[in-house]
């Protein structure tokens, strides 16, 4: 009883630090510590678990496909995949805003981060959008919205994360993720077109097939990254950590001998942009696997499968309870620590249910990807209200469409398993 109250004191008391602000790391680094305390956990656990929690060979795929977002962006492959995704779409109503979409798509290929999606498309195809008549918050959550594709289009940074607390392939789970992340594109850019039209945003240009073809051409970095990724890894020629490495030196060496936008001089800077990254990230895992232990020992697991069998248990039960609780999550936290927490409970449930476990990866991730544009949290929001100074709830409104549209693809996801599992070698 003493216990139970003590633990509710520590769980109350992070909360209030996650409401004034404190890094979420922190957050869980004092309820971790905490709860050791009050459960007699050995403290002397968490520094080897701290330590064994990060030394995974195949973690070093998560630096590595960081560095490799900010290469193609310095690069400039990112805007030459940006133009070429306009110049094919441009000719329908909406059609930058299908096109930023569309951009975001085939950046997330080569990068496998969210925010790096909606930071470097959004920052390209902002203005460009402004510029060709479309409101500016519409322009703002459009980027925003494209970015949800980062995490589920492979590379993925979160299924690397994903796959190892849950002993999955990785190359599986970037597999499960390619038809499920190209569905989410197709749903958005429906979205942007209905709303472009009502509205009679945008500016139409004749269709130009020698110009898109130009176009396509410039991309030819862009596209061969891509290739790299999606065929070195279903191929079995790569495992992710290796593709991850091999784009990393193909991105650089096209940033510095073919589009010579990457310098001696600027390459240190983009390093370390990536390595702040990954400096909050890796600790963000160790402490969370911590965690995790924490959580298995005060029941959590039970709970929800309790929870569950009161519900009925059923399959569907399983996949649609699970999408309740990560729509929720993903409202509050970010998807890094919703992953962390949510799924080793969720994911056995699931599995027990008949659930193939690829299957309910790509379910609960797409579900940590809505909440990217989801208040309060909303991570891609803010990224987008920096890049482009207009206030986060302004965009929330803006953004709903494409809520909606994303709500459709994660139901069918949901509903057809082929669509995840198709292309895995079983």
């Amino acid at each position: 009883m003493l216990n139970t109250l003590l633990i509710t004191l520590v769980s109350l008391a992070v909360t209030v630090l996650f409401i004034l602000g404190v890094p979420i790391f922190l957050v869980i680094g004092f309820w971790v510590v905490g709860c050791s305390l009050v459960i007699d956990f050995t403290l002397a656990n968490l520094g080897v678990t701290l330590f064994e929690g990060l030394n995974f060979f195949g973690l070093l795929a998560l630096p590595l496909f960081i560095l490799t977002g900010d290469l193609i962006n310095a690069a400039g492959i990112a805007r030459r995949l940006s133009d070429f995704a306009y110049t094919a779409l441009g000719w329908l109503r909406g059609g930058m805003a299908m096109s930023t979409i569309g951009a975001c798509g085939m950046f997330a290929a080569i990068s496998g981060s969210n925010s790096a999606t909606t930071a470097t498309i959004g920052s390209i195809m902002y203005p460009e959008m402004v510029k060709a008549g479309y409101d500016k918050h519409f322009a703002a959550a459009t980027a925003a919205a494209g970015g949800t594709v980062g995490i589920i289009i492979p590379p993925s940074i979160i299924f690397i994360v994903y796959g190892f607390l849950l002993g999955l392939s990785i190359s599986d789970l970037f597999i499960a993720g390619v038809f499920p992340g190209i569905l989410m594109c197709l749903c958005m850019m429906v979205a942007a077109y209905f709303v472009s039209r009502r509205n009679q945003w945008g500016t139409l240009t004749k269709f130009d097939a020698k110009l898109t073809l130009k176009a396509a051409g410039r991309a030819y970095l862009g596209f061969f990254a891509i290739f790299i990724v999606i065929y070195g890894i279903y191929s079995g020629a790569f495992s992710p950590t290796e593709a991850a490495g091999v784009t990393v030196a193909f991105c650089l060496l096209a940033g510095l001998l073919i589009t010579r936008e990457i310098t001696l001089k600027t390459l240190p800077d983009v390093i370390l942009r990536s390595g702040r990254l990954t400096g909050l990230l890796a600790p963000m895992i160790a402490v969370s696997i911590v965690m995790q232990q924490i959580l298995s020992l005060l029941g959590a697991r039970d709970f929800f499968t309790g929870l569950m069998n009161s519900l009925g248990g059923g399959y569907y039960v399983v996949i649609f309870a699970s999408m309740a609780i990560m729509l929720v999550a993903g409202c509050i936290l970010e998807s890094l620590p919703d992953t962390v927490i949510f799924a080793p409970i969720l994911a056995p449930i699931a599995a027990a249910a008949g659930v193939n476990p690829y299957h309910f990866a790509v379910i609960f991730l797409l579900g940590d990807a809505i909440g990217f544009i989801t208040p309060p949290y909303g991570l891609n929001l803010y990224v987008a209200s920096g890049i482009t100074g207009i206030p986060y709830f302004r965009l929330v409104r803006y953004v709903m469409p494409y809520f909606f549209s994303l709500l459709v693809a994660w139901v069918i996801i949901a509903l057809w398993p082929a669509l995840s599992i198709g292309m895995i070698r079983h």
